[in-house]
């Protein structure tokens, strides 16, 4: 690997942006991928290995190449140290998500109620959303049903390339929420990322099965399935 080419592929893993790594096997020739001009159809191979964050081989005109995707980390940023959270951080974690529950109520993010995997922020949402800066491997839960603690994070997160972003609360309680987030200045497109009711509808009721929902609908959300658009537990009543 050339120094610029290390340097490039460096300042990418340090603003968490994906990339591909693209090897010719019988000249070791290397590319990287967004950045460099690629072939069509080695671009769509690379494109491949970002979605599925799996390395990959290809052919182009005749010549073997192995690529690399180097994407950032999965992480999972949950607002809100409520039962559901309580379920959701160790299934999240079993998917290789890094999990942050950010919540100023003390008494409810402790590492004896969440675990020792998650990392837990005391600071106010909208400002440990900022400091965690959501990127496109970032997906974000809020859960607390209080606006003073949910909205403020959605202003920032609704503003960042996160991949997902779902707000527990009925369609009635969603309504209103967008109200507010057009009140702080939130556009139409920018709003219409939150899925809502959050969780896919599989008639989740407990909250274990209400994380299950969730995090199904995060992974439909990453790896782009049609089912991701079914959205709501059962028991999202309020």
């Amino acid at each position: 690997m050339t120094p610029d080419l290390l340097a490039r592929l460096t300042a990418a893993r340090d603003v968490k942006r994906p990339v591909a790594l693209l090897t010719r096997l019988d000249s070791g020739a290397q590319l990287l991928f967004p950045d460099d001009a690629v072939p069509e159809a080695l671009a769509a191979e690379a494109e491949a290995a970002l979605r599925a964050d799996k390395a990959r081989n290809a052919e182009q005109d005749g010549a073997p190449w192995f690529i690399q995707p180097q994407n950032p980390p999965l992480r999972l940023i949950v607002v809100g140290a409520v039962h559901i959270a309580q379920a959701l951080v160790p299934m999240a974690a079993r998917l290789g998500y890094a999990v942050t529950v950010v919540d100023p109520r003390r008494a409810f993010a402790t590492e004896e109620r969440l675990g020792a995997e998650v990392a837990i922020s005391s600071d106010w949402p909208d400002e440990a959303m900022t400091a965690l800066a959501p990127d496109t491997r970032t997906a974000v839960v809020t859960l607390t049903h209080d606006p003073k603690l949910d909205d403020p994070a959605l202003e920032v997160a609704l503003r960042s390339p996160a991949f997902y972003i779902g707000c527990l609360g009925s369609r009635r309680t969603h309504a209103k929420r967008l109200e507010r987030l057009k009140e702080a200045g939130l556009s139409e497109a920018e709003m219409s990322k939150i899925h809502a009711p959050v969780g896919l509808d599989i008639g989740a009721v407990t909250a274990p099965e209400i994380a299950v929902s969730i995090l199904a609908q995060i992974v439909a959300a990453r790896r782009g399935a049609a089912s991701e658009t079914a959205r709501g537990p059962k028991s999202d009543k309020t």
